[in-house]
């Protein structure tokens, strides 16, 4: 029945009122300061987590889609902007520093991220490696080299439960969510987060081009190493925006070429 309805159940919008690019915040209320950095911005839709804001860059039709939290309200976002002729998406969001290197205020660009969620896994095997589209990926890299940001690029965590990672030691399983978080460590993780792993796996079912790129608002690990105090934080997203409209930028240059 639900594919039959005119508008898509969940952020309610049809077919023909999407761009073929996509920018994915986390929080509806991102979703205007987004659309301000295109030509000509207007509010489509709003219904539950999903507010919807399309522009025009470059002479492309670009849509900014809040996806809630996590991966169940990205997945369906991400199915219904396809499903209305989206096919390149780009995750703006914020994340939590794992490795020291990674600074409060710094981009991190997802080359991949580790699967620690749940929704990905009804869409593949755990075998299968989220990553992003290498054009999306290189494209994101080159718009922070441009801007000059400090920028990281590298996996990511991507996991379901926020204080599972922030509060582990009272957790039931509080041995399994520390060994696996120092397993990140040891293998370079940058930061953790809550939606690419489910970005790039649905993407790929859908044969989507997908990226993301986040600010990183505070890294645990460089407090506890005795390298930032609890105020080292940032909280403005908008270099992360930046990186995510120009990158959008290249695309299209790119793609008529």
């Amino acid at each position: 029945m639900l594919e039959h309805a005119q508008k898509q159940y969940h952020i309610n919008i049809s077919k023909g009122e999407v761009g073929k690019y996509c920018i994915l915040p986390g929080d509806p209320a991102r979703c205007e300061q987004i659309a301000s950095f295109l030509d000509n911005p207007h509010h489509v839709s709003t219904n539950r987590e999903y507010t919807v804001y399309n522009g025009t860059l470059a002479g492309e039709t670009v849509t900014v889609c809040s996806t809630g939290i996590g991966g169940p309200s990205t997945a369906i976002a991400v199915e219904e902007l396809a499903a209305c002729g989206a096919t390149t998406m780009i995750r703006v969001g914020t994340c939590g520093g794992i490795a020291t290197k990674v600074c409060a205020g710094d981009v991190v660009i997802a080359s991949g991220a580790v699967r620690q969620d749940g929704t990905s896994h009804e869409y593949a095997p755990s075998e299968f490696p989220a990553v992003p589209d290498t054009d999306v990926l290189f494209a994101l890299k080159k718009a922070a080299e441009n801007a000059e940001f400090p920028h990281h690029t590298g996996v990511v965590q991507s996991k379901d439960s926020f204080y599972g990672q922030h509060s582990p030691a009272r957790m039931p399983i509080a041995r399994q969510l520390e060994e696996k978080w120092e397993a990140w460590k040891r293998l370079g993780v940058l930061a953790s987060e809550m939606e690419a792993s489910t970005l790039f796996t649905v993407g790929a079912s859908l044969n989507l081009r997908c990226g993301a790129v986040f600010l990183c608002v505070w890294n645990q690990e460089r407090y506890n190493a005795g390298l930032d105090s609890k105020d080292d934080e940032a909280h403005d997203t908008e270099k992360a925006i930046l990186c995510a409209i120009e990158a959008i930028r290249i695309l299209i240059e790119n793609s008529s070429v």
